[in-house]
This record gives C-alpha cells, structure tokens and sequence, in this order.
C-alpha cells in the first residue's frame, strides 16, 4: 500500500499521550504501519505541547527535523501548542495540515483523504475527544476530563484547552472495560483538571472513581493529577478504604509561599494544603506498612519571588510537606497571562540556582522515602521490558522495583517485601 508508513510523536502530557494513541489504533485499523519516525516515513504526525516557551521550541525543531529526514511526507500537527500558534505552524516548511483543540475528530478522516484521496467523512467540530492509551500489557491511561476554567495567572493551557468539560460516566466505564479486556491490570485517571470531572454532565469526580472501581478485571487506579481543593477529605476516605486506588498522589502545590500562591491566582493556603496531606497520611499510613506517595509540581522563579519568598517554599517542602517527588518547573513568560505583563520578572540564573536547590532537595526526600519503605510488604505490577536480564515494575506507592527477568511475570501484580 502506498504512503502507509506512518509515525507517531508525543510532546507533554499523558493526556496528549493518550489522545495519541487513539489516533494510532484508528490508523493502524486504516491499513497504515507505524514505523519509528527517526527511520523516516511517508506520513507523520505530532502532538505538541505549550506548557513552557521551551515545549513550543521543541515542537518546532522536531517538525523541522521531520521534514529534513522525509522531505516528500505529510507532516499533521496538533495540540495545545497547534491551537494557540496555528499559523506560526502552518509556516513551517513541510507541514501539511494544523488542527486545533476542536478538531481532534477530523485528524483521522483528514488525514486518509489528503494522503489517500479519500472523501473525508465530514466529521464536525467537537466538545470532547474520548481517549485512552494502548499497546501496553499494564498500564492505559485514560482521559476523563479535558479543558480548565481555572485561569492561572501563568498558564495558558485554559486557551489551548478550552473550558473543563467531559463526557458521562455512562460512556467512559465501556472504555476502561475495552482496556480491561486488553488484558491491562491498571488504569491512570488523566485530563487537564482531572477532579473537575462533571462540569458538562452534571455528575462529580467522586462518582466517577466509584463507578470506575466496580470494572473487573482492572484491578489498580492512580489519579494523574489533582488539585489540592478538589481533593476531599470524603473522597479520601473512601480512597483508604480498600479500593482499588493506590497511595499514590501527584498534587500540584506550585508556591509553598501564601503571597506568591495569592498572585498565581491559586484556589488554597499553604495551611489548607498542609492539612491535606496530613489528612491523607492519617489516613494511609499504618506502622510497618507502606508510605504514602505524594508528588508535588512547584513553580520557581514566579514575578515577584524574592530570595525571602522562595526559602518559605523551600522550607514548607522541607518541614512541612516532605514529597516522595518533586517535580520542577523554573517559570516560563507565557504572552497573553497576567504574569507576563508583570515588571518584576525574576533572572534566568536565579531560577537556574533555585531549580538546582530543590533538585537536591528532592534527592534527599526521595532517598528518606525509599528507606521508609524498606523492608515493607508491597504488591508490583511488573512491565515487559527487558533490561539486560532485569525487569522492573511499580509498587502501589510508585517505588520502581526490580527483578531477574522472568516472562511469566509479565502484567503480574506480584508481592514483594520492598
């Protein structure tokens, strides 16, 4: 078949990641061959990102670099950074079409009537693209919510997004049973505010996982990512009930420091953010069982943040919060946020030392939490990749373990003494 080799490539997100993966089965069911895109190919497509300045430099320089390596393919492009800078896209040599955050339905039927000059089934514009990644034996991530209605004053994702919006409950349990009949043992909960679910149905987040916890045979649930306020206290203790959602939080802090969260335009205090987690560790934690994990996005580098500034959130991570992970992000002048337009704009070497402080920080409060957890009872759910002989797998608090290679382990979830 002509022009059938196609490539795939993922900038950002799970969510991107996920949504990726449905255009793949969809294509792949079309009579296309996904061939890695570093070989070359007859069509490619890329899903960016436009989290930073830095996420929509790469995304330029990998359409480039595609287009050096296939200079006859189709190069398509989406995502969030295709949404807020399509024409900056569409003038880059090789790029043959550019589709916004409400087309995602129209990439497949486009893209077969521009290489295969088919008719393009006329799809229109939608609310909400259903997604879920594949191709895995044991771990799909599927994407409940889409869009923010938050409008932090450094983000521009609530524009490349849309409003928060989502499909009923009612169609996303068939997804997560069609990844189930996979064969996959474990599902990633993942949208761009994930416990906003219910904003277009009227239902909650809280339902969701419910429902999500009676499907057979997925047998383990991480949420993504969720925002300390939509997190309760009513949803935690059903959590550390004995479902099948493991004691493992990624929860976006972004400022230890209540001035600079005010300015951010972010919906808690430091004091609520620290009950959280507290609450969640009461909860949790047992004598001799395992550590909850809790991963923390902050932002360094903010308008605004002194020296002064900057050490009351290094000092809450240390004192207070103590995360398994932090995940670090110097911060990034987006055009068209309330922060860009701000004067007092902080140096690129001062966030470079400060991102540098709190790596160190959170190697140190990594290696505390791996030796907190040593000698713990855990269950792993082991991947397929071999690793010169080893494999490796997580356990239900996100610690990578690893083991002599043995096939029979593969998509086992498996008891360890950690």
């Amino acid at each position: 078949m002509k022009d059938n080799r196609i490539a795939f490539i993922t900038l950002g997100c799970k969510l991107n990641y996920a949504e990726t993966s449905t255009y793949e089965r969809e294509l792949l069911k079309e009579g296309f061959e996904a061939v890695p895109w570093s070989k070359g190919a007859d069509v490619f497509l890329v899903n960016t990102c436009t989290v930073t300045e830095h996420s929509d430099k790469k995304s330029r320089n990998i359409i480039r670099k595609l287009h050096r390596i296939s200079p006859e393919a189709h190069i398509f492009v989406t995502g969030c950074y295709a949404q807020l800078k399509k024409a900056e896209i569409e003038a880059i040599e090789g790029v043959t079409k550019v589709f916004g955050a409400t087309e995602k339905s129209r990439i497949v039927p486009e893209i077969l009537s521009i290489v295969r000059g088919e008719e393009c089934c006329g799809k229109g514009l939608e609310t909400f693209f259903p997604a879920y990644s594949s191709g895995e034996r044991t771990r799909s991530f599927l994407k409940v919510q889409d869009g923010c209605d938050y409008k932090c004053h450094y983000c521009t994702v609530p524009y490349a997004r849309g409003e928060s919006r989502n499909i009923p409950i009612s169609e996303i349990i068939p997804q997560a049973e069609a990844i189930a009949a996979e064969g996959i043992k474990e599902i990633v909960l993942t949208g761009v505010n994930t416990g906003d679910f219910g904003k277009s149905t009227g239902e909650t987040f809280f339902e969701l996982i419910r429902q999500l916890n009676e499907v057979d045979g997925i047998e383990r649930y991480r949420i993504s990512s969720i925002e300390p306020n939509l997190l309760t206290e009513e949803m935690i203790d059903w959590i550390t009930s004995g479902t099948k959602f493991l004691p493992h939080y990624h929860i976006p802090l972004q400022s230890g420091c209540d001035t600079i969260l005010r300015e951010m335009g972010r919906r808690y205090d430091t004091a609520a953010f620290a009950r959280k987690i507290r609450y969640i560790r009461e909860k949790s934690e047992v004598p001799g069982g395992p550590k909850v994990f809790f991963g923390i996005d902050v932002i360094v580098g903010f308008p605004g943040e002194t020296d002064e500034l900057f050490m009351e959130t290094y000092t809450f991570l240390r004192d207070v919060v103590r995360p398994a992970f932090i995940h670090i992000f110097p911060y990034s002048r987006r055009a068209g946020t309330p922060a860009a337009e701000r004067k007092d704009q902080v140096q690129d070497s001062v966030k470079t030392q400060r991102v540098q402080m709190l790596e160190e920080l959170c190697a140190e409060l990594h290696q505390e939490f791996i030796e907190a957890n040593k000698g713990v009872a855990e269950k792993v759910l082991f991947e397929s990749t071999d690793r010169k002989g080893m494999m490796e797998g997580y356990s239900g608090n996100y610690i990578r373990v690893s083991r002599e290679f043995d096939k029979d382990m593969i998509g086992r979830i498996v008891d360890v003494i950690l």
